[in-house]
């Protein structure tokens, strides 16, 4: 299930891009299917072991051809064991909701960024992420938890701040709303509930099936309950210089 709109990311073979908190890593597989040589990034050593573990599989499968690429490292948001400039592309993708130090992790995306390159970064969107706080404590108050509900002006205020120039933006995810609303109000960890068991096989059988009616359902949807706010944003290249094809396309997007 992808949050990022790949269709705004100029990925072509070769193309250089980090996955920022990679997690189970399902946009550094979407990434490396389209071309991308990706890094891919997490504290977590047992996911960075699953991914490592799908990307040889998916490499043995002709499913990643050369010169795309997946690799892992382990490493800090607030301090990336990477030099300046090293990627043309970056996403992180809900990952900022978990960093006390927020700021700093987006003045890293800015710094391993090159100029012109472009920033992808998803967070839970204000309003359905405040009825899951309103709901259930247990839902963010855990360790490694959400420290933060962002707003889409916080969160474009402090990618501005890292240097970069905010473009597009969009809501993902609609219809995975309701199901971590009824998650909230029966038990997060209550998997074996009626209602949320129900509710989880819909999901599997839209993400499994995409049928048009939840499609259309989701698009719809999307500007007001959309579980994922997904912002787009362009390093400078100079101030005097205006902004190649691909920051554009980013740019039209908004």
């Amino acid at each position: 299930m992808l949050t990022v709109d790949f269709q705004l990311l100029p990925i072509q073979p070769g193309t250089r891009l980090l996955d920022l908190g990679c997690g189970a890593g399902r946009h550094a597989f979407e990434a490396a299917r389209r071309g991308a040589q990706v890094v891919a990034l997490d504290t977590d050593h047992s996911e960075l072991k699953r991914v490592r573990a799908v990307a040889a599989a998916m490499a043995e499968a002709a499913e990643i051809q050369p010169p795309a690429s997946v690799t892992c490292a382990l490493g800090d948001a607030t301090r990336m064991p990477f030099p300046d400039g090293s990627f043309d592309l970056v996403i992180a993708a809900e990952v900022l909701e978990h960093i006390p130090a927020d700021q700093r992790a987006m003045n890293e995306i800015s710094r391993v960024l090159r100029p012109g390159g472009i920033a992808a970064v998803t967070v839970p969107a204000w309003l359905p992420e405040r009825v899951c706080w309103a709901l259930s404590d247990e839902y963010h108050n855990v360790p490694g938890g959400h420290v933060r509900i962002f707003t889409r002006r916080e969160l474009e205020v402090k990618l501005r701040r890292a240097g970069l120039a905010v473009g597009g933006h969009h809501h993902a995810h609609a219809l995975h709303s309701p199901y971590w609303w009824l998650k909230c109000a029966v038990g997060v960890h209550d998997d074996a509930h009626p209602l949320a068991s129900a509710y989880h096989k819909l999901l599997v059988w839209d993400i499994m099936r995409r049928p048009a009616v939840t499609r259309l359902a989701d698009r719809a949807l999307n500007p007001l309950i959309g579980k994922s706010l997904v912002v787009y944003a362009t390093k400078p290249v100079t101030a005097a210089r205006q902004p190649g094809p691909a920051a554009e396309k980013v740019h039209a997007a908004a």
